[in-house]
C-alpha cells in the first residue's frame, strides 16, 4: 500500500495494484479500476516514484526470503483404467 493525502490533508493508503491511471489536470486524480476517482495532493511524479518505491520493497522483502528447498514432486495421479469399476444402481422412482 501507498499513502497518499487527500485535498483535505487526510492520508489514507491505497493499493497501487488497482489504479488504472494518474491524471495532472491541475490537480492529481488517481483513477481505479472500479473507476473510483481520488484526488491527492502529491504530484503525479510523486505518486509514481510512491509506486516504484513499494514495488521495488516488495521485491526486496521477497528476495530476503529463506529458500526453501526444492519443490516435493506430487504424487502420480493414478490410472483410471486401472481403477475397478463402480456398480451402477437403478433410479427409484
Amino acid at each position: 500500500m501507498i499513502v497518499v493525502t487527500r485535498l483535505n490533508d487526510s492520508q489514507f493508503a491505497v493499493n497501487p495494484d488497482l489504479i488504472e491511471r494518474i491524471h495532472a489536470s491541475p490537480d492529481t486524480t488517481l483513477v481505479m479500476v472500479d473507476g473510483a476517482k481520488f484526488i491527492v495532493t502529491e504530484s503525479m511524479a510523486e505518486v509514481i516514484e510512491k509506486i516504484a518505491a513499494y514495488r521495488a520493497r516488495v521485491i526486496a522483502l521477497a528476495h530476503d526470503l529463506p529458500a526453501s528447498g526444492p519443490r516435493p514432486v506430487p504424487a502420480p495421479v493414478p490410472d483410471q483404467a486401472a481403477a475397478p469399476a463402480v456398480p451402477l444402481r437403478a433410479r427409484k422412482k
